[in-house]
């Protein structure tokens, strides 16, 4: 092989060398930037579920609350706390 052949074969293997260091530069970025993307969705996410969760354990501490459950059950079903003529003690 002359010199004049190995040059060019030198130079195209180099420039081979560096659109394939390019291309993977650039997958190695689109993924990265595609990942971010997926991790600000899923933060998005994770920031709203915590406020609906937030807001379900507000909402079942005033449905559970002693005085609602009380008022609940003398308006709808008419129930009321008995008297101490109506209570009895009972002896083991």
């Amino acid at each position: 092989m002359s010199a004049a052949l190995v040059k060019p074969l030198w130079a195209a293997l180099a420039l081979t060398l560096v659109l394939i260091s390019a291309f993977s530069i650039i997958g190695s970025t689109h993924s990265s930037r595609s990942f971010y993307a997926q991790l600000q969705d899923l933060e998005a996410q994770r920031w709203y579920l915590e406020e609906e969760y937030s807001r379900l354990l507000l909402e079942q501490s005033t449905l559970a609350s002693h005085y609602r459950i009380e008022s609940e059950a003398g308006e709808a079903l008419g129930l009321v706390a008995p008297g101490h003529d109506q209570t009895r003690l009972v002896a083991k």
